[in-house]
């Protein structure tokens, strides 16, 4: 039977976590590794192998220029088959601030700087078998820069909308990166372009 919780209460909330008792790394390279774990339960329940796949921070930055244009890249996504529109943003590289990351990203993606760059999120993209974390981050007043510094394997188009145009593309789940979407409308609240009734 369920029970009723305020959200103060749920750090009171009985202790969930798995023991690890063995791990074994089944794949491992630059930006892929795979391990399959030995893990206990609270009530001493064993599952085993639990595989979890190691990737790499990453930040994606929703950057909107003076006139209320938003920034977004154009590329194919070979896992899916589709070229979709997508937050620019990248890897976090190891040490590096991730907001340091997004204004790099954002540089070498879009060709736009913005001195104006504030948190916005965090979030888990798949909790259940990675093991990563996604920083997002507004940037306003973000202004072109003479030249992109793009990645050797990144062909992509980089687009604007117009903030209406914008909010139909999220309203009307243009934007497919499912993780993008819950930062694009925190976007959209934060800039005041969408409000709760």
């Amino acid at each position: 039977m369920e029970k009723e919780h305020k959200a103060t209460d749920l750090d009171s909330l009985r202790d969930m976590r798995w023991k690890t008792l063995s791990s074994k790394y089944i794949y491992d390279d630059r930006w892929f590794r795979a391990r399959a774990d030995s893990c206990e339960f609270p009530d001493g329940r064993i599952i085993e192998p639990y595989y979890v796949v190691e990737l790499p921070n990453w930040c994606n930055t929703i950057v909107v220029t003076a006139e209320e244009r938003v920034i977004l890249v154009r590329q194919y996504r070979y896992p899916i088959d589709q070229t979709i529109l997508e937050l620019p943003g990248g890897v976090i590289e190891k040490g590096e601030d991730p907001k340091a990351a997004a204004k790099r990203e954002m540089v070498e993606e879009t060709g736009y700087t913005s001195d104006d760059i504030e948190f916005l999120m965090q979030s888990a993209p798949n909790p259940a078998v990675n093991n990563n974390t996604a920083y997002f981050f507004l940037a306003r007043n973000a202004v072109p820069t003479p030249s992109t510094n793009p990645d050797l394997f990144e062909d992509i188009d980089i687009v604007s909308f117009s903030r209406q145009e914008f909010i139909e593309l999220v309203r009307d789940n243009r934007l497919l990166h499912g993780v993008q979407v819950g930062p694009a409308y925190a976007a959209l609240v934060k800039l005041g372009w969408l409000q709760f009734v």
